[in-house]
C-alpha cells in the first residue's frame, strides 16, 4: 500500500497535471515493461533483465509503496548476480504487488483529476 504522505511529500513541489502524467507514463509502460521482463527471464537474458529490473526499480521508488520497493530491490540484485533460483516467484509476487501498485496510483489520478 502506497505511503500516502510519503508519496505527498515526493511530489510536494509537482502541480496535479504533471503528477497525474507520472501516473500515466507508469500505467502506459506497464503492460510492455513486465512483458520485457517476462521474456528476459524466459530468455536467461541477463544483461536485458538487469537493465530492465534496475529501470523498474527506479520507476517504483517514485510511488512511496514500501514492499513494492523492497521487492523491486531484490529483484534487481538478482538479476544483477545472475541468480536463477528463486527470481521466478519472486517475479510474480513483484508484478502482483505492482499490480496493485497501479491500481492504487490510478485511483490518486482520479482524485487529482477531480480536484482539477
Amino acid at each position: 500500500m502506497i505511503d500516502r504522505k510519503k508519496f505527498d511529500e515526493n511530489f510536494q513541489y509537482f502541480e496535479n497535471d504533471v503528477i497525474i502524467e507520472i501516473i500515466n507514463i507508469f500505467d502506459t509502460e506497464f503492460d510492455e515493461r513486465f512483458d520485457a521482463l517476462t521474456r528476459n527471464i524466459a530468455n536467461r537474458d541477463f544483461d536485458q533483465l538487469k537493465f530492465n529490473a534496475h529501470s523498474l526499480k527506479g520507476v517504483v521508488a517514485n510511488f512511496m509503496e514500501p514492499e513494492v520497493i523492497r521487492l523491486s530491490q531484490r529483484f534487481d540484485e538478482m538479476a544483477k548476480n545472475r541468480e536463477e533460483t528463486g527470481i521466478i516467484p519472486l517475479f510474480e509476487e513483484l508484478k502482483q504487488r505492482s499490480v496493485a501498485l497501479r491500481n492504487e496510483l490510478l485511483n490518486i489520478r482520479e482524485e487529482l483529476n477531480s480536484r482539477s
